[in-house]
């Protein structure tokens, strides 16, 4: 949670001072509105209620050739309220960032969330056979939340404020350079990667999705 006050400090108080922010809703908001509440109904499920029971919907490596569906059910999950305001919170800057670069598509979330979800797995994939076939190490975790997607849409975003994006997987998004965005989001790397070695946060799984991230801004 201070991550996410720290990020919230530092885009609404300290470097968006030249950039007019526009409270309206747009009618590309849907997309993030249903994420974030498809994010909280499925806590208010699991966590709340206990309709569900979290453990069968984690990323397991052990797991993932029998049950697949764990690839994309992991990033719906949340080990509670806080990791869940924290993510909730990175949808509302990504979204920011997003209107910022002037987006023009009503369904770029979605598909940049089911796209990196699977492309966040297979880099993961593809580091533990290298530590299995090399060293021997056989990883043995649980992962779940919604941060590899929000790194993912910030390695994205990253570049795209550089040199901006006309389209995505032959769709037009129109999004534009933007330097205040530019600034915003290397520090909101930065930031994301110090709190990336906490104790209980997945390194692997933000540094993946960030990864996947900038690969989806090259395609």
């Amino acid at each position: 949670m201070l991550g996410a006050f720290l990020l919230f400090k530092k885009i609404f108080f300290d470097l968006n001072l030249n950039m007019p922010l526009n409270n309206t809703i747009s009618k590309y908001d849907w997309q993030y509105i249903v994420t974030g509440c498809f994010l909280i109904s499925v806590f208010v499920f699991t966590d709340l209620i206990g309709v569900f029971e979290k453990e069968h919907f984690y990323f397991v490596p052990r797991l993932i050739s029998d049950q697949p569906y764990r690839i994309f059910t992991s990033i719906l999950i949340h080990v509670n309220l806080n990791h869940l305001l924290s993510n909730l919170g990175g949808i509302i800057i990504t979204r920011y960032f997003l209107m910022r670069l002037g987006i023009e598509s009503r369904f770029f979330y979605p598909k940049f969330i089911l796209i990196s979800s699977f492309l966040n797995f297979f880099i993961i994939w593809i580091y533990e056979k290298i530590l299995s076939y090399f060293f021997n190490i056989y990883p043995n975790y649980a992962a779940l939340g919604f941060s590899g997607t929000i790194y993912a849409l910030f390695g994205f975003i990253l570049l795209t404020s550089f040199y901006g994006k006309n389209y995505f997987l032959g769709k037009k998004i129109a999004l534009k350079s933007n330097y205040e965005v530019q600034k915003m989001s290397k520090t909101i790397c930065l930031i994301g990667l110090i709190f990336s070695f906490l104790p209980g946060v997945s390194l692997l799984g933000h540094l993946s999705g960030f990864i996947a991230g900038c690969f989806l801004f090259l395609i």
